[in-house]
Parts: C-alpha cells; sequence; structure tokens
C-alpha cells in the first residue's frame, strides 16, 4: 500500500503520516516513512529519539551522493546527468528507524532559476519511482502542498492520496489545488481527512465546500496532540483518541484499495 498525504502547512498531515506508520508496523507492516515536506518533522510525529532525529541529513543535500549518483555537481546549472541513477540501495543505507518504522528524509531542491531539471531532482524523482513500483512494504509519504517529488508514472503508483483539511478557506482552497495538481499527474484515488473539528458545523461547512472529494474519516481536534508537540512526544503515543480514530482511517484505507499484502520485518 502506497500513501501520499498532502494538505496546506498546520492542518495535522504529519501527525496524520506518523500515526498512520506507527499503526501499520503495530500490525505486522514493513513500514518505510517519507517526509517530503520542506518542514521536515515526520521523525518526531513517530517518535525518532532527538538523538537520532538530529543527526538525519536529508538525501537532496548528500551533495556527494547526488554526484555520485548522477555524475554532475549538485546546484550547478546545465551540463549533463543521468536522468536515472542507481537508487535501490539507498533506502537501506540512508534510513532511521523506530517503533518498527523506518524513515527516509528527502529535503528540497534550492531551483534559484535553475527550475526542476538538476541532479538532485533526478535523484530524488528516481528514488520516489522505485519506493512506490519496486518496494514491497507500505509506504507513508508526508508531502507538500504542491506533491514536487511526485511526477507522471510515479503518481500511477499512488494508492491513495489524502489530502488533510481544517475547517478554512484557506485550506479548502489549498485542497482544490491540491487535487487539481494530483489529477493532472494520474492520481486515480483522492480522498479527504478532515481533522481539527470541534463541531458538526465546521465538518458540515467542510462537507459543502467539497463535494466533489470523498471523506474517509473526520478527526476531532485534540488538546492532547497540541501538548505532546510542546513536550517532543509522538501523537500517537499521547492521544489513543486520535489512535481509535486513525485506525478508521486506516480500515477505510484497507476497504477503498482492496489490497495490501503483510510483510513482516
Amino acid at each position: 500500500m502506497k500513501i501520499a498525504i498532502s494538505g496546506k502547512g498546520g492542518v495535522g498531515k504529519t501527525t496524520i503520516a506518523g500515526t498512520l506508520a506507527r499503526l501499520f508496523a503495530d500490525e505486522g507492516y514493513k513500514v518505510l516513512a517519507i517526509d517530503a515536506d520542506p518542514d521536515a518533522n515526520l521523525a518526531s510525529t513517530i517518535g525518532i529519539p532527538d538523538e537520532l532525529a538530529k543527526n538525519i541529513v536529508p538525501l537532496s543535500a548528500m551533495k556527494d551522493l547526488v554526484e555520485e549518483r548522477t555524475g554532475a555537481k549538485p546546484g550547478f546549472p546545465g551540463g549533463l546527468f543521468k536522468l536515472n541513477p542507481k537508487v535501490d540501495d539507498i533506502p537501506d543505507k540512508f534510513c532511521t528507524g523506530a517503533f518498527g518504522v523506518r524513515l527516509l528524509v528527502m529535503g528540497t531542491v534550492d531551483k534559484g532559476g535553475m527550475g526542476c531539471i538538476c541532479p538532485e531532482n533526478a535523484l530524488l524523482r528516481s528514488l520516489m519511482r522505485h519506493l512506490l513500483i519496486d518496494r514491497d512494504e507500505v509506504v507513508i509519504m508526508d508531502m507538500e502542498a504542491g506533491i514536487e517529488h511526485l511526477g507522471r508514472g510515479t503518481a500511477e503508483s499512488v494508492d491513495a492520496l489524502l489530502v488533510v483539511v481544517e475547517p478554512s478557506s484557506r485550506s479548502i482552497q489549498t485542497a482544490r489545488s491540491i487535487k487539481k495538481l494530483a489529477e493532472d499527474i494520474g492520481i486515480k484515488r483522492i480522498f479527504l481527512v478532515i481533522n481539527k473539528i470541534r463541531g458538526g458545523e465546521e465538518e458540515a461547512y467542510l462537507r459543502e465546500n467539497l463535494p466533489e472529494l470523498p471523506i474517509l474519516v473526520s478527526i476531532k481536534e485534540s488538546p492532547e496532540i497540541r501538548l505532546a508537540d510542546l513536550e517532543g512526544i509522538s501523537p500517537y503515543d499521547a492521544d489513543q483518541s486520535l489512535v481509535r480514530q486513525l485506525k478508521t482511517l486506516k480500515k477505510e484505507l484497507e476497504r477503498v484499495i482492496g489490497h495490501g499484502s503483510r510483510v513482516r520485518s
């Protein structure tokens, strides 16, 4: 099962990604979590200890690795480089793990006038294609709103894109933009996850304004999550109500996708 999670900054998509990864791992699945958001903090949401998390280097920042695999120095526009570099060994070499979840941090590419055609992007896109098409494990991707690392061909291997929304007009606008981007590159299953709901009126507002996207689950606002964030505790360990709600999301994903073999570590 390959799940991408996107949404406006601050809607709670990283909390959902990390908790969902922990749920799959606890049920015996082999799980790979991908942090493809520029504001990378999936490690703390999974519960990876700070002493490990602080040593994580995003793949896009590994200049020697980028040059070794693509044949070109990163950060220099123009020139020749491999569009399909070797990446199959990267997950096993550069993952950091805890609680049965292995984490890869993709990082971002400073385009600076280069556009998207650069060695760093070639490496990241090839890696994403490998993760989605060739890996026999559950892959949970915490994406930015622009779903930057996905492209045509790769996106067709995403089993579902979850667009996380909160009760706000900006969140709705971002959700519509993500839906269009996702459809343009070939993602077929796009669903809403409503987050931070305080009452029925807020849920009705989102349903009314995003009727084109089916809703898999509505998650209540949680003061425990805010406190866990302040204390550096994984939401999975801090709020059992959230865990129960995301178990419902997991069951819904299994229902709408209709597959997902269990691979034990």
